[in-house]
């Protein structure tokens, strides 16, 4: 399926931060409770979502890393919420391209992400939270090798294809899978570009990992965006 006619993308300049929850990250990843009961767990571009103080509070080892961390902890959740806002109305305002069986309307999925940002609030203010909030950017994580049972990237990677090109997203890559333990996984969501577009390089990406990663396309279980999108799922080998 194309991208619907007359859509030509998401408005976007810079790179956004924004607030998904739990259950949006079960979905879009294709995840289950159980598979997330083992650790640690490793968030990458996490921005304000409340992925990793779940898994906490839960009892499962999980950090988040993102440039969007520096700075007083205060000016990080007040940009949170302007970001919520400026989607938000983005979203808004293309709504009939949207696929809202998930979340049901504009309202819902804003609601969705305040609710997921009170949760990422509440923990991004205690005393040990920068042990698990890390300012940290790709292709460079401040991680020992094989340091991370999963690993998640959303909407980052490949969405954002048309200011980070094939170097620096194969780079990012091998770095996850460098801090990735052998037999675990890494996934990746979505695959296409702001432009609604599938990216066109990650066959070569894919390539150039060879023998190192065993890949698959899973199906998720997030309709929302005007172009279906599979998510990438890497095992690493060795």
């Amino acid at each position: 399926m194309g991208k619907k006619e007359g859509l030509a993308g998401y408005p976007q300049t810079g790179v956004a931060s924004t607030c998904r929850s739990y259950e949006e990250y079960c979905a879009m990843f294709k995840l289950s409770d159980a598979e997330l009961m083992g650790g640690p767990v490793l968030d990458v571009a996490g921005g304000a979502s409340s992925f990793t103080a779940h898994l906490i509070a839960r009892g499962v080892p999980a950090v988040a890393v993102d440039p969007f961390y520096e700075g007083v902890t205060e000016e990080v959740i007040t940009k949170a919420y302007e970001e919520i806002a400026v989607s938000s109305a983005k979203i808004a305002a293309n709504a009939g391209a949207y696929d809202w069986s998930f979340y049901g309307s504009p309202e819902q999925h804003r609601n969705i992400r305040e609710r997921s940002l009170t949760l990422f609030n509440e923990d991004f203010r205690r005393e040990d939270a920068r042990t698990r909030y890390l300012s940290a950017s790709l292709p460079h994580l401040p991680f020992e090798d094989n340091s991370f049972e999963r690993i998640f990237c959303s909407h980052f990677l490949f969405l954002y294809a048309d200011s980070f090109g094939v170097p620096f997203h194969t780079a990012s890559i091998k770095e996850m899978l460098r801090v990735l333990k052998p037999g675990g996984e890494l996934r990746i969501y979505p695959l296409v570009t702001l432009k609604w577009e599938p990216c066109a390089f990650i066959p070569e990406i894919l390539t150039e990992l060879g023998d190192f990663v065993e890949a698959e396309f899973l199906p998720t279980d997030l309709p929302f965006v005007p172009v279906p999108s599979s998510l990438l799922r890497l095992v690493k080998l060795a």
